[in-house]
């Protein structure tokens, strides 16, 4: 159990979507280290009872299925009844299927879109009546959603999707005084891609993506995790924008 060791983020809570492992996990670890109220989505009740447990006393861990309306709906209920107003709202939940153009099934391509921008849409949405005014909404796109990737073409276009959307809720959430930013990793360490392949091509194909990279290596989430913290609390003059943290990848 991890022990509160600084105050920057005293008083502000935060919900964070797909936070019970990989980046939204990470992130989750930092605010609530530095004093922030955090609950932790997620589909596993195993893996989010860890997370709370690692986080400590300041983290709510609540099952809910991004896909799921009728879960969305009952986590906007119980982040009011927890908390009553949020300062930000971190959408990290996603799923990535490394699968060539032509084997996606209508299946896989429902899958990615419902997850990664259905799921999203709908949490802003249902949420926002909670956000305070000076608070922010941060999304997880993808290195995919401005470079064609091969085995990612569906992923990608769900996260480009993503990457509209922050544009279009940042000019339509102006009123209410929130901004709406997005943080795009590249190749991130998160073990995800170990989980969706063999892990003989896992360390193949992570060998291949790490060339393409001008870093020439992967991230690590951690990186990932202090670019959606100043999205959401110190970036008071940004919305509507996009940060990579890709070793480049997507810019040079």
């Amino acid at each position: 159990m991890a022990n509160n060791t600084g105050s920057k983020y005293a008083g502000k809570n935060v919900v964070i979507t797909g936070g019970s492992s990989g980046i939204g996990l990470v992130t989750a670890q930092l605010l609530a280290d530095e004093g922030a109220r955090v609950l932790i989505t997620g589909r596993n009740q195993s893996k989010l009872d860890t997370a709370r447990e690692k986080i400590g006393s300041n983290a709510v861990a609540v099952l809910s299925d991004a896909a799921s309306l009728t879960d969305i709906d009952k986590l906007a209920e119980r982040v009011k009844a927890e908390f009553g107003t949020i300062d930000a709202l971190f959408i990290n939940a996603g799923i990535t299927h490394f699968i060539p153009f032509e084997s996606v099934t209508e299946e896989v391509y429902d899958e990615l879109f419902t997850i990664n921008t259905k799921g999203p849409y709908f949490t802003v949405q249902r949420l926002t009546p909670l956000l305070n005014a000076g608070s922010s909404v941060v999304f997880t796109t993808s290195i995919a959603n401005a470079v064609g990737i091969p085995m990612l073409n569906a992923y990608g276009a769900s996260k480009a999707a993503l990457r509209s959307m922050t544009r279009s809720l940042a000019r339509e959430l102006l009123p209410k005084q929130i901004r709406v930013n997005a943080v795009s990793p590249g190749p991130i360490d998160t073990g995800i891609m170990e989980k969706s392949m063999p892990k003989e091509a896992a360390e193949q194909t992570k060998a291949q993506m790490s060339q393409q990279i001008p870093m020439l290596r992967f991230g690590d989430s951690i990186e990932v995790a202090k670019a959606a913290a100043f999205l959401a609390f110190d970036a008071t003059y940004t919305t509507g924008a996009e940060i990579p943290v890709d070793g480049g990848g997507s810019q040079i």
